[in-house]
């Protein structure tokens, strides 16, 4: 994602959730730890944060950094070590494919699910 963009986004995400919350720029900008007038700028996408003002701001607005980036979930790695090699492998293939296959795996998935196999 091009800065611009990237600037754009952090900003429209910001309000968007600012606004859901029913704060004003200067409390977001007061719980970030950052001036009004700053947070403004980022918020109408002027300027770029710092990832430590980025995570600030995230905690301010009580969401993920990566939300605030405009990730989607698919794109954020689990960090989740309980899972088998396995299931790893299984997931991060499944991050690499378009919405269309994801939605033909997931028909198959509920077909082997339905399916009673003896548990290992």
């Amino acid at each position: 994602m091009e800065d611009d963009l990237l600037q754009k986004t952090i900003g429209e995400v910001a309000r968007t959730a600012r606004e859901s919350l029913g704060l004003i720029q200067a409390q977001v900008a007061k719980k970030a730890g950052i001036s009004a007038q700053v947070y403004g700028r980022i918020e109408r996408g002027g300027m770029m944060p710092s990832v430590p003002t980025l995570r600030r701001i995230a905690a301010a607005l009580g969401m993920d950094p990566g939300e605030l980036l405009g990730m989607s979930a698919r794109e954020v790695p689990t960090t989740d070590k309980d899972l088998s090699p396995e299931t790893r492998k299984v997931v991060g293939l499944l991050r690499t494919w378009p919405e269309a296959k994801i939605a033909v795996g997931g028909g198959l998935l509920r077909v082997l699910d339905a399916v009673p196999m003896g548990e290992k």
